[in-house]
């Protein structure tokens, strides 16, 4: 299974780049004249010229692939390049699913919205902190509002204290630019 020196192999995952082929130098690629070689099974043949280890590979019918091109000198590996792919793009998509994403939800308010409207709002919230989602809480201020931000303070202090039993506050309130941000985190169950 020989590889054309300099080929890119793209695997494609959702539109992102997982392994590339471009990241390795394989068979006449492969510039050091002298490299540890490791052989198809795993066992370490030791250092050898660039040609006796080309040869080794052909005779194996694999692709002689530099792993550690930093080493001195570097360590290349007999081995098939298509499966070392595959097999890497495989464990970093496993690793890509196993990680937690956590979706952030935001609920917008202004230092003029009504209980009533506030309440209806904070029920949303709740839902999104049941389901495991955290909630950031936008005040955003309009013309001479952002003057008496402690009113906007005292706003999202309620809603927090509204939401104390399920949320714990992440971010304390604090103001960027136009607007005053807290994000609320899903209190851990007992």
């Amino acid at each position: 299974m020989q590889h054309r020196a300099g080929a890119v192999c793209l695997l494609f995952t959702g539109g992102t780049a997982i392994a590339k082929a471009s990241d390795y130098r394989i068979n006449e690629a492969i510039r050091a004249p002298e490299v540890r070689l490791v052989g198809p099974n795993g066992e370490n043949i030791g250092v050898v010229s660039r040609a006796e280890a080309l040869r080794v590979a052909r005779e194996a019918n694999l692709d002689l692939v530099e792993v550690a091109p930093n080493a001195k000198p570097p360590v290349c590996r007999v081995m098939d390049f298509g499966k070392f792919l595959y097999e890497r793009a495989k464990k970093e998509r496993q690793a890509r699913k196993s990680q937690a994403k956590v979706e952030i939800k935001e609920l917008r308010l202004r230092p003029k919205t009504s209980e009533h409207h506030r309440e209806f709002k904070v029920r949303s919230a709740r839902k999104w902190l049941e389901k495991g989602m955290k909630v950031r809480v936008r005040m955003l201020f309009r013309g001479r509002e952002i003057t008496y931000p402690e009113i906007a303070l005292e706003d999202l202090k309620e809603v927090a204290e509204m939401l104390s039993d399920i949320a714990v506050v992440e971010k304390p309130p604090s103001l960027e630019g136009r607007s005053m941000l807290m994000i609320l985190a899903p209190a851990k169950k007992k």
